[in-house]
């Protein structure tokens, strides 16, 4: 099943009750509620105009109990942004996110960082947000595959397995998710990557220049839930998460991607 845009009147009261719900406050009273009310209004209506945002698969992200979201990271990851927004408007859920810890060092983004559900990583905290129920979401390639991924999409997970041991202790399901032409929207400068790769490695902060902003055809897959199962180690889930990402590639995107073909896809 594939879900695009649908205008909703409901869209600032969805968005405060079900952010309210987390903070047990009332709906409405906080200036931080609104602000996050507007912004995914604004990027909802952005991801259906200027992308023509859908997601296949829609189904399979369940409207209750958690889950473990696993994703390819992009240059810059604006998909899981309209995922998030989709799936806030669509079924009244918030999905908690592992971010990058440069993004709370950044002066009044941490505030935005907390009000959007985003942690920094640590197991313990990953496995109580699943034990209490909530949608969570990672790409285990995190920043270095957004800097240092190209347009043949390849996986730059460099073996981590975290996110699996979280998913087998939390005894959750893994949810593969993965975004055709993400990497035509937005592009890192492919000279700069091999220059700054090894300052990327000693520093850990995203300094590698990108471009684009392209109004190309943006299509989320979500691939067949990866139940938990006891008998399955966490260097086998890991494996086997790996290699559902790698087919969502295999299955939908063009390789090499293109930039003018993923806008062609807007209308054909």
């Amino acid at each position: 099943m594939a879900i695009g845009h649908h205008h909703n009147h409901n869209h600032t009261l969805a968005t405060e009750l079900v952010i309210s719900s987390v903070d047990g406050e009332s709906a409405g009273k906080s200036r931080g509620q609104l602000f996050v009310s507007i912004l995914m209004m604004l990027w909802d209506a952005h991801g259906y105009y200027w992308y023509g945002y859908e997601v296949v698969g829609w189904d399979r992200i369940p409207r209750t109990g958690p889950a473990l979201l696993v994703y390819y990271h992009g240059c810059i990851a604006m998909d899981y942004m309209l995922l998030v927004t989709k799936v806030l408007f669509g079924k009244h859920r918030v999905i908690h996110t592992v971010s990058d810890n440069f993004l709370f060092m950044i002066p009044g983004c941490r505030q935005l960082m907390v009000k959007l559900r985003a942690l920094q990583g640590r197991p313990n905290e990953c496995i109580r947000q699943l034990n209490a129920g909530h949608l969570l979401s990672i790409a285990p390639g995190g920043v270095r595959e957004g800097q240092f991924g190209d347009n043949r999409y390849r996986l730059l997970w460099n073996n981590r397995q975290g996110f699996a041991r979280v998913a087998r202790e939390a005894r959750v399901p893994i949810i593969p998710l993965f975004t055709r032409n993400l990497r035509e929207s937005f592009r890192s400068v492919k000279w700069c990557q091999r220059l700054l790769r090894p300052l990327y490695e000693w520093s850990r902060l995203p300094l590698v220049p990108f471009y684009g902003g392209f109004p190309v055809k943006l299509t989320t897959y979500v691939g067949e839930p990866i139940p938990y199962d006891s008998g399955v180690s966490v260097d086998q889930l890991a494996l086997r998460t790996k290699r559902a990402v790698e087919r969502l590639i295999r299955e939908n995107q063009r390789i090499p991607g293109n930039i003018w073909d993923a806008i062609c896809d807007r209308f054909y």
